[in-house]
């Protein structure tokens, strides 16, 4: 890749602490006050380009989720005093907007930027990341009503959303594609519950969701991760690649084997390696898509899979292979260097082309939780 050779070691060897700072005094002050709708309550969906905030956007419900959770890992782990209070306002103001507010049970998908339903529907997705975000702040306080509230979601799951076919529906009303990202999110979530909480029960549902990985959504001979499927868990063909999807699953698989002793080294190292196939040749950073052949069949480059292929390394590094922590380090570089250089303070780059020019005009929320917790995990692993 052209610009690895350029990463020079002090850039590398301190990008760390470099990045931490960035959150702690520039990303999580502007995502907390300029981020926050201080008249109608709720997380501001997204900034325009010179920083200031599109309070015109739709609010998506799991970017709220996304922010709740940014907020109360930033609190866990010393980094911003007023994080916790801030996730319980954003968790406050989510459970009062966007709770069954049609009086039918589940989350909706989407709220005008007054906190009106915009969208009805019940996306498992953003159930993902609402159980995500309620895990994260009980991890605070063990707060009896919060664990209420996630008994309720999984509640919700099992009787509306679970699939004869295994897994999860998209969402109410149910469609197709079924999707793998989805239930990507709810065994993270899965496990998120588990360290919250050390009941036994989310390692048994993890396992569910690992179980799926192994029978349907990874193909083992290929060591391709396939994105959409038939209700019955058919693969559409051709197969969609996502080599951040790749990327990701190595740190979650890391996550699994580190909460139930179940040995994923072999999956993992498959994973990385087939992600690593799809890469733009000028930044040594991940594409948005290939085929199951190799091939890139998306030369576009999302922030997103930039963190989850520096995740990867650092799960890697967790488990002591040799070398991956350098990559981790070099992956963190290309991630500050080519999206997190951008004019506004705590603000980042969305997406390139094969050119490098930036594609998406404003500076979406929903990145945040990708990069906190990259350099989260940087931080514990690599620095601990």
């Amino acid at each position: 890749m052209a610009d690895e050779g350029l990463i020079a070691a002090d850039e590398a060897s301190n990008v760390v602490a470099r990045l931490k700072r960035r959150m702690i005094d520039e990303a999580l002050p502007l995502w907390s006050t300029v981020g926050w709708d201080h008249a109608a309550g709720g997380f501001i969906d997204r900034l325009h380009r010179d920083g200031a905030a599109d309070a015109a956007a739709p609010r998506r419900v799991f970017v709220q989720a996304r922010q709740i959770w940014c907020y109360a890992k930033a609190a866990q782990m010393g980094w911003y005093p007023d994080g916790r209070a801030i996730a319980l306002k954003g968790l406050e103001h989510l459970l009062a907007k966007a709770k069954a507010p049609d009086g039918r049970p589940g989350y909706v998908h989407r709220l005008t930027p007054d906190g009106s339903v915009l969208d009805a529907r019940r996306d498992a997705y953003d159930h993902a990341f609402i159980l995500f975000a309620l895990a994260s702040v009980y991890a605070l306080d063990q707060d009896a009503q919060v664990r209420a509230e996630i008994d309720a979601l999984l509640a919700f799951l099992d009787s509306h959303l679970r699939s004869p076919h295994g897994g999860v529906h998209e969402g109410l009303p149910v469609s197709l594609p079924r999707r793998q990202n989805p239930h990507m999110h709810l065994f993270e979530a899965m496990i998120a519950c588990f360290e919250a909480t050390h009941d036994l029960s989310f390692q048994n549902r993890a396992g569910e969701f690992f179980a799926l990985f192994l029978a349907n959504l990874y193909d083992k001979q290929k060591h391709v991760l396939s994105e959409y499927f038939e209700e019955d868990w058919s693969k559409i063909e051709p197969v969609s690649v996502e080599p951040g999807h790749q990327a990701e699953w190595v740190w979650l698989l890391k996550g699994f084997e580190r909460i139930t002793g179940c040995p994923t080294r072999q999956r993992r190292a498959e994973l990385l390696e087939t992600s690593l196939r799809y890469r733009d040749e000028a930044t040594g950073c991940l594409v948005d898509e290939g085929d199951a052949s190799g091939n890139i069949r998306r030369s576009t480059r999302r922030l997103w899979p930039q963190t989850e292929i520096a995740k990867a390394w650092i799960a890697q590094a967790e488990s002591g292979e040799a070398g991956a922590a350098d990559e981790a380090r070099a992956a963190l570089v290309r991630l500050e260097r080519h999206y997190l250089s951008h004019p506004v303070k705590g603000g980042w780059y969305d997406q390139f082309d094969r050119d490098g020019k930036s594609l998406i005009d404003t500076i979406p929320a929903s990145s945040f939780y990708h990069v906190l917790c990259a350099v989260t995990e940087a931080e514990q692993v690599l620095e601990g």
